[in-house]
């Protein structure tokens, strides 16, 4: 039998449940878990915040795992065959039909009325569709992605969800040289943007968000400015802003907090003319008003909605942690390493924002490179 976390509902302590090995569909792979994220998606989900979610429901939608077995042959995004032994991630969403509207027309696969998600839409009674379990069951059509032998994984999973997010965020800001920007919100999400506004050329990049735990982050990043929202209030917040840039404001401003209010003050610290992209609103975090003359219209803003990410954000942000993981140090987001029967106390942790990043590890005995598990394959 193999064990996995499970959410019966809402506000509901979390379980750890047996379920029965499976039998693999051709072209299914089964994974056997490394470690799986827990993130504020999963915080929400416990709040029941997310519509259409049929508890109950594994958890974790962003994991990394070792290929136990293949149903038959399988190939990762590259064509490359995938082989017993490999340490592979894949993007959660799973059933976008690539043929609908959404997916044809306008290219915004993320919009497309199939997409299910692994550890968020695909139900427990479904089988092993979620990270916080000791196997993970890949069907057939998953989209994988193998994990360069110079990332460690662990590295992988401490960028997480938030990195292909932030990704998707900074490309519709379109970060230019020179631009300051300033990224409301000092979670995963934002703090990866951070990383990502740099590589882009941004001439100044300030966090605005908090704790100081996460602020404290934001430095280690290379932020040239935090701003604390538990010692400064929204007007405060704006002067703070304009200071910094000769009374304009932002060129780009990305928000990434879910907090409802942080919207229209998101709009008035962005200049004239500047681009704002909204990325942290996931839930109906509820109503909010803004002055269509004075926030909108007046200052010529565009405003631009960011929603999920593809298989290219996934593998494009391997691809960038292979590459810069030695510069920027995302492996320090990881605060704690948490078991299975430990997963309330993680997801609790989170919630509490006690920690930056919390990571479910199912094994007692993960490698904790490619390498490593080759061996222990081999042996």
């Amino acid at each position: 039998m193999i064990e996995a976390v499970v959410m019966p509902g809402p506000h509901q302590p979390l379980e750890v449940r047996q379920f029965a090995e499976p039998r693999l569909e051709a072209g299914a792979i089964l994974l056997r878990t490394l470690g799986s994220e827990v993130c504020g998606t999963d915080v929400h989900l416990w709040h029941g915040q997310l519509a259409g979610v049929p508890y109950p429901i594994i958890p974790g939608h962003v994991s990394v795992g070792q290929v136990a077995a293949i149903g038959g042959q399988a190939a990762d995004v590259d064509g490359r065959p995938l082989a017993v032994g490999d340490i592979v991630t894949f993007l959660d969403v799973y059933g976008s039909c690539g043929r609908c509207w959404y997916c044809t027309v306008a290219q915004a696969s993320t919009r497309c009325p199939q997409r299910r998600v692994y550890g968020i839409t695909l139900p427990a009674e479904e089988g092993l569709l979620g990270g916080w379990g000791q196997y993970i069951y890949l069907r057939p059509g998953v989209h994988v992605v193998a994990v360069p032998p110079e990332l460690p994984w662990t590295t992988l999973l401490a960028a997480g969800c938030g990195l292909p997010t932030a990704l998707h965020a900074v490309e519709r800001a379109d970060v230019r040289f020179g631009d300051v920007v300033v990224i409301q919100g000092s979670g995963p999400v934002g703090l990866s943007a951070a990383i990502l506004a740099q590589l882009q050329g941004a001439g100044q990049v300030v966090v605005v968000g908090g704790p100081t735990l996460r602020l404290n982050m934001a430095e280690q990043l290379g932020a040239d400015a935090v701003v604390d929202i538990a010692t400064t209030d929204a007007a405060e917040r704006i002067d703070i802003i304009h200071e910094l840039t000769n009374g304009r404001g932002a060129d780009v401003t990305i928000e990434a907090t879910g907090v409802a209010s942080a919207v229209p003050e998101g709009m008035r610290l962005t200049r004239d003319a500047g681009r704002y992209v909204v990325v942290g609103q996931y839930t109906n975090a509820g109503d909010v008003s803004f002055n269509p003359h004075l926030d909108l219209n007046q200052k010529h803003l565009d405003v631009r909605g960011c929603w999920g990410s593809d298989v290219g954000h996934v593998y494009r942000a391997v691809r960038v942690l292979a590459r810069y993981h030695t510069r920027f140090p995302w492996a320090n987001f990881v605060s704690g390493h948490y078991s299975l029967a430990q997963a309330q106390q993680a997801l609790e942790d989170v919630a509490a924002q006690r920690v930056v990043k919390a990571l479910i590890i199912p094994q007692s005995d993960p490698p904790e490179r490619i390498g490593d598990a080759e061996r222990a394959i081999q042996e």
